[in-house]
């Protein structure tokens, strides 16, 4: 894995594409999910495919204190809300 830069744009609704390369090597298909991360480097995109699960990349943690469902909940309130802006 080599860690070449390439620019990307992003569009009036935070959309941006993946160069080909890249989707080849992780394994990105359409609709393939991904988690979001700030990092103090800058975001953090992790690929959530079935590739990534068995390597054990791409795992979602679970907040201490909530179920699974309410963090699905959460999780379609803020995607709902992103659309919507």
């Amino acid at each position: 894995m080599a860690s070449e830069s390439e620019t990307v744009w992003f569009t009036t609704k935070g959309q941006v594409v993946i160069p080909r390369r890249l989707r080849k090597e992780f394994h990105i298909e359409e609709g393939t999910r991904a988690v979001v991360t700030a990092t103090p480097e800058g975001i953090l995109i992790k690929p959530v495919t079935s590739w990534a699960i068995e390597r054990g990349f791409g795992l979602l943690k679970r907040k201490a204190g909530k179920s699974s469902a309410e963090e699905w909940a959460e999780h379609k309130r803020q995607e709902r809300e992103l659309e919507d802006r």
